[in-house]
């Protein structure tokens, strides 16, 4: 069997945005400006995207960008929008796209993981 270099072939952030402004996180047309936002701030080039409101509430959506992924889900009921944020780009700056997610949800806290994809070590 062939070695394969080690290298880090993304960066993969899950944030949880708390106590947000509900009115904001329960609106399908200001999720898909705020997330298409995020994607422009970080550098993201955009391919497409896609979003769904649910009934009675909360949003799911994605925009889909060159560099893989930008996706939500919001809870309306609990205040709360969760993010995930798939870069295969060191160009790509996505503490810009989750500083600018943080003040458009007006969320008073802000819980970040960030991982390391497709490394052997």
């Amino acid at each position: 069997m062939k070695a394969i270099k080690s290298q880090v072939l993304g960066h993969h952030f899950l944030v949880d945005f708390l106590a947000c402004d509900i009115q904001v996180i329960n609106n399908l047309k200001k999720i898909r400006e705020h997330l298409i936002k995020a994607a422009q701030l970080a550098e993201a080039t955009i391919v497409s995207d896609t979003f769904h409101m649910f009934s009675p509430q909360g949003v799911s959506g994605v925009v889909i960008i060159a560099e893989s992924h930008m996706a939500i889900h919001t809870w309306p009921e609990f205040a709360c929008a969760a993010v995930d944020i798939f870069t295969c780009s060191e160009k790509m700056d996505a503490q810009k796209a989750i500083d600018y997610l943080a003040e458009a949800f007006q969320a008073k806290k802000i819980k970040i993981q960030k991982f390391e994809r497709c490394h052997d070590h």
